[in-house]
């Protein structure tokens, strides 16, 4: 048998079978689904050695056991499939920048000075907040799943809204330009490796802000501690008095 030479067109098959799988990895990252993985993987080896072996009941067995596992790995990663195909719909608006430079539409200016009260005062009296400000990406995904407010933005809706036991309290509130849109907004968790001390919260505004570019402010019910995630890093433990500036050069202001 001769020398199968390497070529440019099985460089590029490696490199994105290789891709993919770092894709399904990072979709199941932190759940049981690699280890469910793994023994889908010993069922073929051991379907591929009978076969060889011309074992026919036990290939016969394996076989049907192969032939439903499509099905069967729908039902099982149905989450991990989800989170995976979102992770490639959202990601392509950074190889959309055709449909960008024709946009016509154009980023609108947020007052943030009653974002920037509320959240201060909700940290002195150490009330749990989640706020999504909308940059250019569609976050209707996020908002159909919400309850739709359309009011403008201020410090007291805000911080009735989050009031402890109030009835949007949980969850998060999204802002486009100068109106919150919708609250109780259930967002994507991150399956990134975060310190232990991180809460659903701020799992959270990882995740949100590693599909889209929005900017997610966090304040915690345990420190009254704030934080801003942008583009999947979290600002941990912003000090009070630079949070104003902080939040303005993450909004590009």
């Amino acid at each position: 048998m001769g020398f199968i030479p390497f070529t440019l067109i099985d460089f590029i098959d490696i490199f994105l079978v290789a891709s993919l799988m770092f894709g399904i990895y990072r979709a199941t990252r932190g759940t049981n689904a690699p280890y469910i993985f793994f023994g889908i993987i010993i069922v073929i080896i051991a379907w591929v050695m009978v076969r060889a072996l011309n074992m026919e009941l036990l290939s016969s067995i394996l076989g049907q056991v192969i032939s439903v596992g499509v099905i069967a790995l729908i039902i099982i990663f149905q989450p991990e499939i989800r989170r995976f195909l979102q992770l490639i719909g959202m990601r392509q608006k950074e190889f959309d920048f055709i449909s960008r430079m024709f946009s016509s539409r154009k980023k609108e200016d947020i007052n943030t000075s009653p974002i920037i009260s509320a959240c201060l005062d909700m940290s002195n009296t150490k009330t749990g907040a989640l706020i999504v400000i909308r940059q250019k990406d569609d976050l209707m995904f996020v908002i159909e799943n919400g309850i739709t407010l359309d009011a403008n933005t201020s410090v007291s809706l805000l911080k009735n809204i989050f009031f402890k036991n109030a009835p949007l309290h949980d969850g998060a509130v999204i802002i486009e330009g100068n109106h919150i849109v919708a609250a109780k907004c259930i967002l994507p968790v991150t399956q990134s490796d975060v310190p232990k001390d991180y809460g659903t919260r701020h799992r959270s505004a990882i995740g949100m802000s590693e599909l889209t570019d929005a900017v997610v402010i966090v304040v915690s019910e345990e420190t009254g501690s704030i934080s801003i995630a942008k583009n999947g890093q979290l600002k941990h433990n912003i000090d009070p008095q630079k949070f104003a500036g902080t939040l303005k050069k993450a909004l590009g202001q």
